[in-house]
């Protein structure tokens, strides 16, 4: 008798809360089906501050950031398997200072990541080794303090060998920005001195985290600023980009610091969260917003989404 098949993979959410809802921070890996039932806790008892979270189902690992305590210059990198198991540090405290949002780029397995008070765009491979910088907004202690410099979110496109990140500015202060680069240095430049870096956006409320949907042309990213432009789910054609006129759009209002975002191109929908603890979805286009879960008993930071194998 033949085998039977193997099993069709199911789209999961996973997300993080950083823990700040509880005293002694217990910030916690979380898992669940998009309609928030099978609602798993995989790892809890996390002190350093999680943040962005990336999936890797081909080796099916979990990937997740630590912000640890900004003044100590502590972040780091975590990653575990599909269960919570197997807990692994990638990036250990020192090569980070606060890392932010986290990538998996699958074509050449790298992890690409925003570290904010270190104001970096950074990569290493899947394992952390050859950590690279290859952008720096500030140098000095006085650049390091402006939050204008700050790297909150990030997204790259490996067809067109871009990058591109968020510099949150103040909070709630209408300084926002979203950049791109080049995926590769330029021979010849730094992370300090790089000609290729553009702003695309500016004067935005307080981006977080970015989405890209590289088939369509189409970054989303939330904002946690303040009404009515931020705390918001937008996006932006990047066709229009080139046209010169980039017209942002929001696509969903009333977060509660909306944070994570993801993106599910089968099926034609976004997933965001906010500090508030609650997890939503929508249409790529904002319209038929739910709640997925209304309050996880934390603070939600981070948001991935995945089609893994039972």
């Amino acid at each position: 008798m033949a085998p039977p098949p193997p099993a069709a993979p199911v789209g999961r959410l996973y997300f993080l809360d950083v823990g700040i809802s509880t005293p002694e921070l217990n910030g916690r890996l979380v898992t669940c089906l998009p309609d928030g039932s099978d609602l798993n806790e995989l790892v809890s008892q996390i002190r350093t501050m999680p943040d962005g979270i990336a999936v890797d189902t081909v080796h099916q690992h979990i990937y997740w950031t630590n912000m640890g305590i900004p003044s100590s210059n502590d972040g780091s990198i975590q990653r575990c398997d599909f269960f919570g198991k197997d807990i692994v540090t990638i990036v250990p405290k020192g090569y980070t200072h606060t890392p932010k949002q986290l990538i998996v780029a699958a074509d050449s397995q790298k992890l690409y990541w925003s570290d904010r008070e270190g104001t970096r765009v950074m990569r290493a491979n899947m394992d952390g080794s050859d950590i690279e910088v290859l952008y720096r907004a500030g140098t000095t202690d006085l650049d390091k303090q402006d939050l204008g410099n700050w790297c909150v979110g990030i997204a790259v496109d490996e067809n067109s060998k871009e990058i591109y990140w968020s510099q949150k500015g103040p909070s709630k202060g209408n300084k926002g920005r979203i950049f791109r680069m080049g995926l590769d240095m330029i021979p010849g430049e730094s992370a300090e001195h790089r000609t290729d870096v553009q702003c695309i956006l500016d004067n935005l409320p307080e981006p977080i985290d970015l989405e890209l949907d590289s088939v369509s042309g189409t970054l989303y990213w939330t904002d946690r600023g303040d009404p009515p432009y931020g705390n918001t789910v937008n996006s932006i054609s990047l066709a229009d980009l080139q046209k010169g006129r980039l017209q942002p759009k929001i696509l969903v209002r009333k977060l509660h610091e909306g944070i994570g975002i993801a993106l599910d191109r089968t099926n034609n929908r976004l997933f965001f969260g906010d500090l508030g603890g609650s997890l939503y979805t929508s249409n790529l286009d904002g319209t038929c917003k739910g709640t997925i879960l209304s309050d996880t008993g934390g603070a939600i930071t981070g948001v991935a989404y995945a089609e893994v194998s039972q």
